[in-house]
């Protein structure tokens, strides 16, 4: 086969490297038989001996096979897509989690020079000691014990690989040739996005090898967790940090994932069960700043039984709204109530209209009748099939939402290997009931109400430029409307401005701080605002009833 290099194209080498594992792993003779790389054989649908060899069951292995020999990039890359069963299937997804970093040790003089040059001076002038055995080695970094010189505290030493970057970034351009090519000549990959989906990767392992980073979502995590004496956070020594090297606390313990395996009399798993559930519901529903992959291994139980989270390159983060709405939906969830969670799901934009369809409703009927009967009493597994019910009707789900369904799931399977009784259900239900009771709060929607007060002031600025707009658009036929619409519409903008209008009045009661008060709050514009919500949700119920 022969590689004609183009302006896209500057590491040929890399490429039929690339091309040589494709072959190895029997994916080459659907290379062959095309231009090289004008169609990438995993996702490819076109004669009818390359869809039986799509169809083999040792595929995902195959595939999984890949990613591993093409080295940290891909490694990467697919850990990534194996939290995206919407976008590669079920099967692949769940065999690319077996991924391992087959990378071999990098020597230690090769590690000295590079934490030598990033921290610019010697080791021994930092350190009093540190081993050159490293005491954990993956794709791109190592990790190594040593001993601070200025205060005798042992800590942990991640470095990065040399050229880990470079390789890296080569690897990027060529994902990139790959997306674009596959964009353009086959449709069936088209509806993922794939330039897209490989841009949010760079960002994504650009942060990971961004050791600065990590060290910053280190401290956020430590400052959530500093009144929860139950979690340990390990210090970060910012000294002794740079992109390239992270100098931490080191923490003695064993992984989580050894105390499901082996027996430990002098730990209570039930009670580090609960600590799991409620720390990792602390950082979803309350802070909005969790770990991006809590398994087993990225948890260490600490000698005086406290869980300690590790690996903290890749974190999720939810704003305010996105919180409540997740929390209305796990109460939805809990109240098995299939029209309202496909509602939900459409409000928060995770699912189109379009996407809507009577065959999801039947999936998730079917999934509510499983778990539920008359009422649930644990989730176990319910947000992970919910998932995978959209998945199987071609729904393309937000990468947070994944990270939360999978966080969700690995939790609750963790919880139920260290205690057989465990129950995600009445922590999240409780969770939950009080955010909306927090959205519900008269300060609470005062604040938001200021908001609205500002959205509305940007929307009188720009009214006269949208109306003429819109005018010009009619003149120029560019719009068309429905007789029998009109009057729907019309009756909707009146209720709409009749909302506005009481917010504003309300707000402006609330500013004066006059009359007779409830719960120390102006009591016209405390009124004024309950009769502004309760129309509004009556406005929102019919719009959704609707749709």
């Amino acid at each position: 086969m022969k590689v004609i290099p183009g302006p896209r194209n500057k590491n040929i080498k890399r490429l039929n490297e690339i091309y040589k594992v494709l072959k190895k792993n029997d994916f080459g003779h659907l290379i062959e038989k095309n231009t090289f790389l004008v169609r990438f054989p995993f996702l490819r649908n076109s004669d009818e001996e390359d869809l039986e060899e799509f169809t083999d069951d040792s595929v995902p292995i195959r595939v999984r096979r890949v990613f591993e020999e093409l080295g940290p990039a891909f490694i990467k890359f697919g850990q990534m897509l194996s939290t995206r069963p919407d976008l590669v299937g079920i099967d692949i997804a769940d065999e690319l989690k077996k991924l391992r970093d087959n990378t071999p040790v990098t020597p230690f003089d090769e590690m000295k020079e590079v934490m030598e040059t990033e921290l610019d001076a010697p080791l021994d002038s930092i350190f009093s000691s540190i081993n050159e055995n490293p005491i954990g080695s993956a794709s791109i970094g190592q990790v190594y014990r040593a001993t601070l010189k200025e205060n005798d505290e042992e800590v942990a030493v991640k470095v990065l690989k040399p050229n880990s970057r470079e390789i890296i970034e080569s690897d990027i351009q060529i994902m990139k040739f790959l997306a674009n090519r596959m964009d353009k000549y086959i449709s069936r990959t088209r509806t993922l996005n794939l330039p897209v989906m490989v841009s949010e990767f760079e960002k994504s392992i650009f942060k990971e090898i961004d050791f600065l980073e990590e060290m910053r979502n280190i401290q956020t995590l430590a400052n959530n967790f500093k009144t929860v004496n139950y979690i340990k956070i390990p210090k970060v020594y910012p000294d002794y940090c740079t992109s390239q090297v992270l100098t931490m606390e080191l923490v003695y313990g064993i992984e989580l994932s050894d105390l499901i395996e082996r027996d430990y009399p002098e730990i209570d798993k039930k009670r580090i069960a609960d600590y799991g559930l409620k720390s990792y519901f602390k950082q979803l529903m309350i802070d909005g700043f969790f770990h991006a992959d809590p398994h087993p291994g990225n948890i260490i139980i600490t000698e005086d039984q406290k869980l300690c989270y590790i690996d903290m390159g890749m974190m999720g983060i939810l704003n305010d709204e996105f919180r409540e709405n997740l929390a209305e939906l796990i109460l939805i969830i809990i109240s098995g109530n299939t029209a309202s969670i496909i509602k939900q799901l459409v409000y928060m934009g995770i699912i189109s209209p379009e996407q809507n369809t009577d065959q999801l409703k039947m999936d998730v009927d079917e999934l509510m009748n499983k778990y539920y009967g008359a009422n649930m009493t644990n989730m176990d597994g319910a947000m992970k099939d919910l998932l995978n019910a959209m998945v199987k009707n071609n729904v393309v789900l937000p990468r947070e939402f994944v990270m939360i369904g999978r966080g969700i799931a690995l939790i609750e399977d963790t919880g139920k290997k260290l205690d057989p009784e465990f129950n995600a259900t009445f922590e999240l239900k409780k969770l939950s009931s009080n955010i909306i009771r927090n959205k519900l709060k008269p300060e609470k929607v005062i604040l938001d109400s200021a908001n609205y007060l500002l959205q509305l002031e940007h929307l009188a600025k720009d009214l006269p430029e949208l109306l003429t707009s819109t005018i010009q658009k009619f003149e120029d036929g560019e719009v068309e409307i429905k007789l029998n619409e009109i009057s729907e519409l019309t009756n909707q903008i009146s209720v709409a401005l009749i909302i506005a209008s009481l917010i504003i009045g309300s707000s402006l009661a609330l500013f004066a701080n006059a009359g007779p008060k409830i719960f120390d709050i102006p009591a016209l514009g405390l009124i004024g605002f309950v009769f502004s919500a309760f129309l509004g949700i009556i406005l929102v119920m019919e719009y959704m009833v609707e749709r």
